[in-house]
């Protein structure tokens, strides 16, 4: 037989070029692997990132799996080259015994590829293991072993449940029959260990182990899901248990689930009847569209607003929407948000606006002026009213201390005090204060503690009330009374001096008609004139005590005044006194006594005349007439002194005189007041601003006039 060693040994050109197309081949297939394994992971990433429990980890171990599998592929593909050129040598030496060194080659490539492919599932996180239909382990990886807690040697040959505490319980079901026919399976598998009270849950993944066309036993591929189990069941269990609506919602509104709380809130009976409601009936403003759909947001930002949803027996639920859109490929495919029941508290708030508005008005409507000053004397409220009474807004106040605030009285502060440091729980006192107009208005304030809830002092509330006009009032009232005493006085005083005086003045005359001599005639003449100007004192007592009925007619009020001053035209020119005397043609007639009304306008005129002569040595008498609706007024005001503010009270009393003795009886002004009340009229006095005294008379009205005038 001819020597084939070296023909035979050489290797066949067309098949080396096989085995590199062969190589190249799978090159190709296993790089396809990892980049289809990439791409997988890589488009699952966006869309499993933002879920719970980790699930991003799924791609990750996907693409690090190829990986791992297209390195053990490679390996596996040089081994099982490497045995195709030994078993090539074989059949090229046929016949011929294999050497030991041969021998030796092959059993360490065999344990080479045992080695790696052992390596290979040891690394793998998740469990596997090969498992007879018996259940008897054929052979398991490190997880396995460490997570049944038995060494690799007492797995082996052992049966699976030995070192289970329960049999398996799988959460889809998989009969023997139906996997036999199948040959794989998938499912949750639920594991109790020996000596451990935990419950274990594992993702499987079975597939058959077939030998020839029977089915020997499973490999078995397991990952650990506990943790994510756990998490489930607590994010279930809070799901469940949260008092606020919890949901998820398409992008159109219908909702997809629903938590107890929500049911509740709506007023159903079941999840059920909610979730099969149509999304157009849940809104109650809605207007046929779904109030949880796209309304307000079309991304997946976080939107917070205020929903009113139907409830099932027809009420309203008002509730607080904070929901967030849920973004799948640059595309909304649902929301979940919360629903926070505030119908209570809009209520509530409702009230309490009504309530607040109620006090408002309460204090607004008060007539009198209300502070509250806390305990450090600082105002913390003041109403409105102020605006009325002193002229000024409550920010002219408030924040500011009782001490320290602008045209505040020391007797205010002092009332605060009083009551502030408890020496007092009631007071009240009267004093004066500046309007805004520069004008003085008499206040009464009445104090009393402001409690806390506690029944502790919180500060000091304090009412004040204008009774400026009370004032006035009682000050006429008193110079009524003083007035109609006086004259009841003052006709007694008139009726018995008038007699004495009748016979003193006829006694005087016939001396003086008698044979005196000169000096006694001066001396009787002189008797006889202080006489006569007792008479007339006694005449103007008696008129003030009982006036004369007065003949009244239309008087026309321009033409009077001006025969007054004509009267007195020479006096006041004598005394460098010129009269601004400017008639108002407007001015309507009145019904009065003309000569009585010319005795107080001619009284006015000789009293400046006096005031101003008495303080320069020219001046000016300003007259001037007006009406209002029902009244006409005559203003008299001169540039004298002035009438000092301690004598404005008393400048109408009777005998109240600021002349010097012998120059004035006190009687003028106090007939004048009388005059003009017996014409339902009246007389005030005032200072000017610039120096000067006011006189201003007013004069009703006849009935028709005064008609006229209010149309």
């Amino acid at each position: 037989m001819p020597d084939q060693g070296p023909t035979s040994n050489r290797p066949d050109p067309p098949s080396n070029r096989l085995e590199l197309e062969e190589s190249q081949l799978w090159r190709w297939a296993l790089g396809l692997l990892v980049l289809l394994a990439a791409a997988v992971a890589a488009l699952s990433w966006e869309q499993l990132k933002d879920l719970p429990y980790r699930l991003w980890a799924i791609p990750t171990g996907l693409f690090l799996l190829a990986i791992l599998f297209a390195t053990y592929a490679f390996g596996r593909k040089r081994e099982v080259s490497e045995l195709k050129q030994i078993l090539k040598g074989f059949q090229n030496q046929a016949g011929v015994t294999p050497s030991e060194e041969q021998l030796d080659q092959l059993g360490q490539l065999i344990m080479r590829s045992q080695r790696n492919f052992k390596e290979l599932i040891d690394s793998l996180d998740d469990a596997a293991l090969a498992i007879s239909l018996d259940g008897t382990l054929k052979t398991v990886n490190r997880r396995t072993s460490e997570t049944l807690g038995v060494p690799y040697p007492q797995l082996v040959g052992h049966k699976l449940e030995e070192f289970l505490g329960a049999p398996l319980r799988a959460e889809a079901s998989a009969s023997m029959e139906r996997f036999l026919e199948k040959r794989n399976w998938s499912g949750v598998v639920e594991v109790h260990l020996k000596n451990d009270l935990r419950r274990l849950y594992y993702d499987c993944v079975v597939n058959a182990i077939v030998k020839g066309d029977d089915v020997t036993g499973a490999s078995v591929l397991a990952r650990d899901i506990t943790g994510h189990r756990e998490k489930e069941q607590r994010f279930s269990q809070l799901f469940e248990s949260l008092q606020e609506g919890v949901y998820i919602s398409t992008p159109e509104g219908k909702l997809l689930e629903v938590n107890p709380a929500l049911v509740s809130i709506l007023g159903y009976d079941n999840k059920e009847d909610l979730l099969n409601l149509p999304p157009e009936q849940l809104g109650v403003d809605s207007r046929g569209e779904s109030v949880l759909g796209r309304t307000g947001s079309q991304s997946g930002r976080t939107r917070t607003r205020e929903l009113r949803l139907r409830r099932k027996d027809g009420g309203v639920a008002v509730c607080v929407d904070t929901s967030t859109g849920v973004m799948e490929e640059g595309r909304l495919v649902r929301y979940q948000g919360t629903l926070v029941d505030v119908t209570e508290k809009r209520t509530m708030e409702r009230q309490l606006r009504r309530q607040e508005e109620f006090r408002r008005r309460l204090l607004e409507s008060f007539p009198d002026l209300i502070l509250v000053l806390d305990m450090k004397g600082q105002y913390t409220f003041v109403s409105a009213r102020i605006s009325e009474l002193l002229g000024y807004g409550p920010e002219h106040l408030i924040g500011q201390n009782v001490d320290d605030a602008e045209n505040t009285s020391p007797e205010l502060a002092a009332l605060y005090r009083t009551v502030a440091t408890g020496k007092s729980s009631r007071t009240s006192c009267e004093y004066g204060s500046r309007h805004r107009d520069g004008t003085w208005r008499t206040m009464l304030g009445m104090a009393s503690p402001l409690l806390d809830a506690e029944g502790k002092p919180a500060g000091v509330i304090i009412s004040v009330r204008d009774v400026t006009t009370e004032k006035k009032l009682e000050q006429q009232i008193i110079q009524s009374e003083r007035l109609a005493a006086m004259g009841q006085m003052i006709g007694g005083f008139a009726h018995e001096l008038n007699n004495p005086l009748t016979s003193i003045l006829g006694m005087a005359e016939l001396l003086q008609e008698g044979g005196a001599s000169e000096a006694a005639r001066k001396q009787i003449g002189i008797l006889h004139q202080q006489a006569r100007r007792a008479a007339e004192i006694v005449q103007n007592l008696q008129y003030f005590a009982r006036p004369p009925a007065p003949g009244r007619s239309q008087v026309n009020l321009n033409e009077l005044v001006q025969r007054t001053v004509q009267m007195q035209a020479y006096p006041l020119r004598k005394s460098n006194i010129t009269v601004d005397f400017l008639q108002e043609p407007a001015i309507p007639a009145v019904v009065a006594d003309p000569n009585q009304l010319m005795q107080v306008f001619l009284n006015l005129l000789l009293n400046a005349e006096q005031a101003i002569r008495e303080s320069r040595e020219k001046g000016t008498i300003r007259v001037r007439l007006g009406r209002n609706p029902d009244s006409v007024w005559i203003v008299f005001q001169d540039d004298g002194p002035g009438i000092a503010p301690e004598n404005l009270t008393h400048i109408f009393d009777p005998f109240f005189t600021t002349r010097r003795p012998g120059r004035g009886t006190g009687l003028g002004l106090s007939i004048c007041k009388t005059v003009l009340r017996e014409h339902g009229g009246n007389i005030e006095a005032a200072s000017a601003p610039g120096g000067g005294a006011v006189f201003t008379i007013t004069l009703p009205l006849s009935t028709a006039e005064s008609g006229a005038a209010a149309k």
